[in-house]
């Protein structure tokens, strides 16, 4: 597959080029200079998309993070664009779910500092959290209850009032079938009460959502259903960050994809204009930096 020309900017002349260029690379640690080398060797330049910036919700900046001796996190620099769906890829123990905790104020950073809306986290976790709805792996909602019960019950912890019409319109949102909203969620799949969780989020009208494997353990269907519920709130301005593990759902649902690898942030693809990311190409350089 041919990957379309961008224009970028050459540090090397410090000008705009047209060039192939599928990878962002932020400021290369001294363990990727000789990767960096390898590339400048094969007629390749080190180089920094030149794109419109939406305005920056989400910002990683130089983000570093030790836990147990060990660094975890190793100056990851990102940011999220509003109504921009950023998908975190890599595999188990590259950091990912660590950079959502951070994101939601549970760990401070060794080093580095991340922000939403021009506020750093850990200075300021109360309002943060008002701003930010964070969907884990495994949502805990109570299997007795019906949706509607639960969207009540977890509004009323979180001390926020809607009306039932509301709940009926965040249902629709999600495309939960109106026959299921009164059933309890003991008869629901994996996939119908991902929807719950996510009309919860709609429903706290927050303006950032973050998501830690947000398709896992679903079928397809249910995982296009979710990808495009993503989508849709992303078009009506929800910033989202996303981990996943899925390569080529990342590649459906998210404008950009930053790959993480051991700590560090190796490389952030982004879908040509009208476009989608090229899974090939990603899941190639996912599998190299994996030793597969």
């Amino acid at each position: 597959m041919s990957i379309p020309k961008r224009r970028v900017v050459d540090p090397e002349k410090n000008r705009l080029d047209e060039r192939e260029a599928p990878l962002y690379f932020p400021r290369p640690s001294r363990r990727q200079h000789d990767r960096v080398d390898a590339d400048r060797r094969e007629g390749l330049s080190l180089c920094r998309l030149y794109m419109p910036m939406k305005k920056s919700v989400l910002t990683a900046q130089g983000l570093c993070v030790d836990r147990g001796g060990r660094r975890v996190l190793n100056e990851v620099s990102f940011s999220v664009g509003q109504g921009e769906v950023f998908a975190l890829l890599g595999g188990n123990g590259a950091g990912k779910s660590t950079t959502l905790l951070t994101f939601l104020g549970f760990i401070r950073p060794s080093g580095g500092r991340v922000s939403i809306n021009g506020m750093v986290v850990h200075e300021n976790k109360a309002a943060i959290r008002q701003q930010t709805a964070y969907l884990p792996e495994s949502a805990s909602l109570y299997a007795h209850l019906s949706a509607r019960e639960n969207l009540k019950y977890f509004l009323a912890l979180a001390g926020v009032n809607r009306s039932s019409a509301e709940i009926e319109h965040a249902l629709d949102t999600v495309s939960l079938a109106s026959d299921a909203r009164s059933r309890r969620l003991a008869s629901y799949s994996k996939g119908m009460r991902q929807k719950v969780t996510i009309a919860l989020a709609v429903l706290r009208k927050t303006p950032v959502l973050l998501l830690d494997e947000p398709t896992s353990g679903l079928d397809p269907v249910a995982i296009d259903e979710i990808n495009a519920i993503l989508i849709a709130l992303a078009e009506a301005g929800t910033t989202i960050l996303m981990v996943t593990h899925d390569v080529y759902g990342a590649c459906h649902v998210a404008r950009r994809v930053g790959l993480l690898q051991q700590g560090q942030m190796v490389g952030i693809f982004e879908a040509p204009e009208n476009g989608q990311i090229s899974a090939e190409d990603l899941h190639r350089t996912f599998a190299e930096h994996n030793g597969r």
